[in-house]
């Protein structure tokens, strides 16, 4: 099943860059463009310029949260279509933080530590649901 994203964009956001490179590993073979960012500006500044379907964030990060992050994108998003899906990561236990993701439009919300093939097999579901342009 190698290359059923092709085409699509993914831009993974995380401070850890264990992290990251484990996720990049976990989704070489999947066809996908896959960006990086390691705080929360340099996650603004590429969902602007290279525009992904999907958007792996870290809820905790240097510069600027992933809650903040998920605001910025909620008021870029009125008007001009329904921006890229987010799947929300953190080590943060708490119900709260959830349920605020969850009014900011996260799609999905995944506790660390989770099981890699969860988060692929999510972004798989979560790209092929989305609506095509």
């Amino acid at each position: 099943m190698a290359e059923e994203l092709v085409g699509k964009k993914i831009l993974l956001v995380d401070d850890d860059a264990d992290i990251l490179t484990a996720i990049q590993a976990a989704l070489a073979d999947t066809g996908a463009t896959i960006e990086t960012a390691g705080d929360g500006d340099q996650a603004i500044e590429k969902i602007s310029s290279i525009m992904p379907d999907l958007v792996v964030l870290d809820m905790m990060l240097p510069k600027r949260s992933g809650f903040l992050v998920m605001e910025r994108l909620k008021r870029g998003r009125k008007g001009g279509g329904p921006g890229p899906r987010v799947i929300m990561i953190t080590g943060n236990q708490g119900t709260r933080h959830r349920v605020y993701a969850e009014t900011l439009g996260v799609n999905l919300y995944l506790n660390k530590p989770f099981r890699m093939e969860r988060l692929v097999a999510s972004i798989k579901e979560l790209l092929e649901a989305a609506p095509q342009p």
